[in-house]
């Protein structure tokens, strides 16, 4: 057991492979298994999770900085790439940052859009705010100053990075890592003047107000997008995502990044101002990581202690 930002764990020892799965305190993990002996039991009705898939969009706004109107529900970060790949005109030209996940560049390369390197020939920039890889940030304020339409994916910076990504054209999100909640959910945040160059490809009962009338007419703000959403997925992100939204995210930056600054000078490598770090070394018995690229990539959250780095360097020598 562990205690952290005022929150209790159950992580084992060694465990720093949030950038592939986050681990949810305790609080989250019982709210889930609660509503898990519901279902069992048979005492819940769909309009039970209505306010869980409301709390948890509410809480995701927070965190990018975006009103929950701008923010549509789903389930993977692809499904809404994939909105915006399919509302570029053809053959469009798209950065992505060498080494990107899939995830943000077969979208486009599947709508046959034309991947280029260089932001000024680009119609539009897609990266992550945390590259998945290696963990390097990126220059935010380069790509708000250079006038391109830009997509952000912050499944790999929201929960331990401050953001406040309105600015951005659209930005896009997982549950399962650094915010500690199951997989299954997602987000993207619309920037409203954007709301009418996207064009809903899974229209649902989520996606308006009325399931059953003769006048069906789509929601009027981004939940227009929405999935019908993933129930335990949400009830889990609409506890641990407002409980990360109430929390100073800047001390929660200095607790990863000075972790990951341990590791990396302890293997005389500079700072990378992460919490992702990758290096050249195999995998460490007794530690839980991945590898990317050939390299392996240890990954520190909240709940992580110097002990964990230190585990680590040990076994490195």
């Amino acid at each position: 057991m562990r205690e952290a930002f005022g929150a209790v764990f159950d992580v084992q020892p060694g465990y720093l492979n949030t950038a592939s799965i986050g681990v949810p305190p305790r609080h989250v993990a019982n709210a889930v298994a609660g509503a898990h002996e519901r279902w069992r039991r048979g005492e819940d009705t769909s309009s039970d999770f209505t306010l869980v898939v409301e709390t948890s969009r509410q809480a995701f706004g927070r965190l990018v900085g975006v009103p929950e109107t701008s923010i549509a529900c789903g389930a993977t970060v692809s499904q809404f790439v994939s909105l915006v790949a399919q509302a570029l005109p053809a053959g469009s030209k798209v950065f992505v940052e060498p080494g990107e996940f899939t995830s943000v560049t077969l979208p486009f390369v599947a709508a046959g859009h034309e991947i280029v390197s260089a932001v000024n020939a680009a119609d539009l920039v897609a990266t992550s705010v945390v590259q998945s890889a290696d963990g390097r940030v990126a220059d935010l304020e380069a790509l708000r100053s250079s006038g391109k339409p830009v997509l952000l994916d912050v499944s790999q910076a929201a929960g331990w990075m401050p953001l406040s990504l309105a600015w951005a054209d659209f930005v896009v999100g997982v549950s399962y890592k650094w915010l500690m909640a199951p997989r299954g959910a997602a987000w993207m945040a619309v920037r409203p003047d954007r709301l009418d160059f996207l064009k809903p490809l899974a229209a649902n009962w989520y996606s308006t107000e009325e399931n059953y009338g003769t006048e069906l007419v789509l929601r009027p703000d981004a939940r227009r997008f929405d999935l019908s959403p993933t129930w335990f997925a949400h009830l889990g992100a609409a506890v641990a995502l407002p409980w990360v939204a109430s929390l100073d995210l800047e001390a929660v930056r200095a607790h990863c990044v000075k972790l990951t600054d341990h590791l990396l000078a302890g293997l005389g490598l500079p700072s990378n101002g992460s919490s992702i770090v990758s290096v050249d070394v195999p995998p460490v018995p007794g530690v839980v990581s991945s590898v990317r690229a050939g390299r392996t990539r240890f990954a520190c959250h909240m709940y992580n202690t110097v002990e964990d780095v230190d585990r680590v360097l040990a076994a490195l020598g």
